[in-house]
């Protein structure tokens, strides 16, 4: 017997807690199963994000409408990227079953690359078994080959070290993706949004616009829309040239743009465009355009295997440029840096897929 018949056999859970609000749907609606597949240092807000609005379902019509379960390679507790420990309710199903299973994932996700993870993910999803992943566990579909010819998403800051991993597969920026089935999201609240979509398509808008209220969360109604805030809202201006030359500089990192080429594009003068950086973002344009390069080099460093003369080129730098402006950004070089991340990291690496 699992943890949670346990649990149900005791207390009497059946997943539909009491609630004060109501909603109708018909007798006969069925019940969908979930199962989630929790990787070492995923996130709990995600997780719960995901969960939450399933639980809510149930709750405002009174009805086991879904059922979810928590799984892990081994059947071990898991730690979150915040240092909570949980528990899988159910060891990892040998035999595949019709519960749709996302895999979670979080920090540090080249860590999560173990043979056994990637194989059982394959061998299920190739026996039947459909999968979807929140926020960094679309490196383990990318490894067991589910992504290819998909569109998916994951979340933002891993989405340079993926590209690294896996040059032939491009994410979108969307909050959330639906691609024939497959359910990718960037984590965070945007897997809230991710399942609210489920129920809209199960049981209506007005279902799912009532559990976002009931959680409080502004809903997004469709997945095109961008994870991260738009340049204007982050700069609190709306300057269509100073937007146009970082929109440039955000899009040309490995081969950077000359500043007279941009603002020719941006139709504005080099003086006019250095004014707007120094009042907008308090740094010259060449300052700020290297400051994020560099942080690009940051997150390929921690997160990928490539070299540091492979990371520096990634980047527009020269080896030796690399080196000493990162270790006068950060405090360390980019060899120090990435030794730390290596401290602890598998002989299997993301950046070779497994045969």
């Amino acid at each position: 017997m699992s943890r949670l018949e346990q649990r149900a056999f005791v207390s009497g859970y059946d997943f539909v807690p009491k609630g004060a609000a109501s909603f109708q749907v018909p007798e006969d609606a069925p019940t969908r199963d979930y199962l989630f597949l929790l990787l070492p240092n995923l996130t709990l807000l995600a997780l719960s994000s995901a969960i939450e609005p399933l639980r809510v379902a149930n709750q405002l019509t009174g009805k086991q409408l879904y059922r979810w379960y928590t799984t892990s390679i081994q059947n071990n507790t898991v730690n979150c990227s915040n240092g909570i420990s949980i528990t899988p309710d159910i060891a990892l199903p040998q035999n595949v079953d019709d519960r749709y299973t996302f895999v979670c994932g979080g920090t540090e996700p080249g860590l999560n690359s173990d043979s056994q993870t990637i194989n059982w993910i394959r061998g299920q999803h190739r026996f039947g078994r459909n999968f979807g992943a929140i926020c960094t566990g679309t490196y383990q579909l990318a490894q067991a080959g589910i992504l290819n010819k998909k569109r998916f998403t994951l979340h933002w800051e891993n989405q340079s070290a993926f590209c690294e991993a896996f040059p032939t597969l491009v994410p979108t920026m969307n909050l959330f993706e639906n691609h024939s089935g497959l359910l990718t999201c960037g984590g965070g609240s945007a897997a809230a949004d991710m399942m609210l979509s489920i129920i809209a398509k199960d049981h209506g808008n007005e279902l799912a616009a009532l559990i976002a209220d009931m959680c409080i969360h502004g809903r997004k109604n469709s997945d095109h829309v961008p994870q991260k805030s738009s340049i204007a809202h982050m700069i609190g201006n709306r300057n269509k040239a100073l937007i146009i030359v970082l929109e440039l500089m955000k899009n040309n990192l490995e081969e950077p743009l000359a500043l007279n080429e941009m603002t020719k594009a941006a139709g504005i003068s080099r003086r006019q465009i250095e004014r707007l950086f120094q009042i907008y973002l308090g740094t010259s344009p060449k300052r700020f355009y290297s400051d994020l390069r560099l942080e690009r080099g940051h997150v390929l460093l921690g997160e990928t295997n490539l070299s540091i003369m492979e990371i520096a080129s990634a980047c527009g730098f020269s080896v030796g440029h690399f080196t000493n402006r990162f270790k006068k950004r950060y405090g360390v070089s980019p060899r120090d840096y990435s030794a730390q991340w290596r401290v602890n990291q598998p002989r299997e690496s993301l950046t070779k897929p497994m045969s």
